[in-house]
């Protein structure tokens, strides 16, 4: 039978982070019920633990200063069907992308295009994912969750989680909830989005004219091996930067000066959103290798300007340090602010 939880001391985290990079746990705690948190939380808070997902979306730029929590839950089931609409609960420890193809197994869609983000279930409400058009906050019906100021497990309506472009509730206040569980309203019923990033283009490609919600995913998992570097292969954590969202008299003053630069709309009608990729590549970027320079192994794709890349030995300070200047670079030429995606363990932006 296996525990509920269980404990490893002086754990390495190179296999638990997609950049690959080297980070000590003093106290690495696997859970694998739920309903231990208040247990484990208990027996380690004066260690200000830290909950770890897939690592994915997160920096080690130095050792956690505590331990570190690992959800192992693997849960997945239709908790309520409506026939034309299910409610899909999955445990935060799933990796997302086992849940997408789960989903379209079972004649649900709504979440094709989110198909083969690396990561969690329980990483996907923190960073509201998104790929291709969409973003999970569409799909999301509740997120349940451990409160660490009252000891209890909550459920949130999806209105709750005040999510907005790779943020939330959970993402600004990292202390406050460890998340465990999140529902899905999926219809049966597909409303596909091909109108973004060469989705279209990809499926005319496989030769589809009249495509399933699985052959959009089947698009865009080739448009993602293409274009971004296997963990497995490559050390990386996916795109580093957010695309920045400026004030719309802003954009337009760029995109008069620089016609080829991808403007979208922003989070509102007077703001819209710049292509991070296009002002990184502009300064130069793009395919970086630091070689024996002070940035080890630290590097940039070749194939994508947002990804930076481990090529072996870069250490997190490394990969942050190089980060930092390519920031550094594109606010010099375009007076833009970029940011990144990860979280940043045991260092400040």
């Amino acid at each position: 039978m296996t525990p509920a939880w269980s404990e490893l001391r002086d754990a390495s985290l190179r296999g638990r982070n997609t950049f690959g990079v080297d980070a000590t746990a003093p106290l690495l705690v696997e859970v694998h019920d739920a309903a231990a948190l208040p247990e484990v939380l208990s027996r380690y808070a004066g260690s200000a633990p830290m909950v770890l997902g897939g690592g994915s979306n997160l920096l080690f730029a130095g050792n956690p200063p505590g331990a570190v929590i690992s959800l192992a839950t693997r849960g997945i089931g239709v908790a309520d069907d409506g026939g034309e609409h299910a409610i899909v609960r999955a445990d935060a420890g799933v990796v997302w992308h086992d849940l997408v193809m789960w989903s379209l197994a079972q004649g649900l869609c709504g979440l094709e295009n989110l198909a083969l983000i690396p990561g969690t279930v329980g990483a996907a409400p923190i960073q509201n994912i998104g790929a291709y058009g969409v973003e999970v906050r569409e799909r999301i019906h509740a997120v349940e969750a451990f409160d660490r100021s009252n000891g209890a497990m909550v459920r949130l309506d999806a209105s709750a989680c005040d999510f907005a472009y790779r943020d939330s509730l959970f993402k600004r206040d990292p202390e406050h909830y460890i998340v465990t569980a999140v529902e899905f309203a999926l219809p049966r019923s597909p409303s596909l989005r091909l109108d973004y990033a060469g989705i279209g283009e990809e499926l005319a490609a496989m030769g589809i004219a009249d495509p399933t919600p699985s052959q959009v995913a089947d698009a865009v998992i080739r448009i993602r091996r293409r274009k971004l570097p296997d963990p497995a292969a490559l050390g990386n954590a996916g795109s580093f930067f957010k695309n920045p969202i400026v004030p719309v008299a802003q954009a337009e003053v760029l995109h008069a000066e620089h016609p080829s630069l991808p403007v979208f709309r922003g989070s509102s009608e007077d703001t819209r959103k710049l292509s991070a990729a296009w002002l990184i590549d502009q300064c130069g970027w793009k395919g970086y290798r630091s070689g024996e320079s002070a940035d080890g192994d630290a590097g940039v794709a070749p194939s994508h300007a947002l990804v930076l890349v481990n090529h072996g030995n870069a250490t997190g300070a490394q990969l942050l340090d190089l980060a930092r200047r390519i920031a550094d670079s594109v606010h010099e030429r375009f007076g833009v602010a970029i940011e990144p995606e990860p979280r940043i363990v045991g260092a400040n932006w």
